[in-house]
């Protein structure tokens, strides 16, 4: 059986878990709302405050469904209940983050400013001039936000200018010698 999808997701107090026909699973926390369809061969239970993911067989893609599934319903109790967060540092003489109401300035090193807007349920912050904190209620949204700024201007190997994600290690490479 899967590690993963056996273990049990406890619902925290006010958060409100509905499984609808269709495994239709829907998510009410003080975050916000998130509702997702789950495979229709997995069967997802309530017990208590408690939610289990079974399996109807030990087929090979009956496994890899159960433990995705399970972490897909942890991630939506997690999200509305606590969110998810994704810190980015800007790296570069004269690149900085700034807001403009809710959308985020890039000047990094461009011609022109670079404007990203927020999707819906997402925010950012910029606590200081050289970083950036992505935040949401959807995991894989908040990490594919991150990703898009990074990508805007990612760090170069020579001197270690760019965005880049907070506590990412950049290898260095060491340039050109003279004579």
């Amino acid at each position: 059986m899967s590690r993963i999808g056996r273990k049990e997701i406890i619902i925290p107090a006010g958060v409100d878990f509905k499984v609808e026909d269709g495994n239709v699973v829907t998510v009410k926390g003080p975050k916000g709302t998130l509702t997702e369809t789950m495979h229709p061969r997995m069967t997802i239970t309530v017990v208590g405050n408690a939610v289990h993911v079974t399996r109807p067989t030990d087929e090979k893609e009956d496994k890899s469904l159960h433990g995705l599934t399970r972490t897909l319903i942890n991630n939506m109790v997690e999200g509305v209940s606590k969110g998810y967060e994704r810190k980015l540092e800007i790296v570069g003489t004269g690149y900085r983050a700034a807001m403009n109401g809710k959308t985020l300035v890039l000047n990094l090193g461009y011609s022109h400013d670079i404007k990203v807007e927020p999707e819906e349920n997402m925010s950012f912050e910029v606590p200081n001039a050289t970083s950036i904190v992505v935040k949401g209620i959807e995991k894989q949204r908040v990490g594919q936000m991150a990703a898009d700024i990074r990508a805007k201007r990612p760090p170069e190997p020579y001197h270690g200018k760019g965005v880049k994600y907070e506590g990412e290690v950049i290898r260095r490479k060491a340039g050109k010698t003279g004579k």
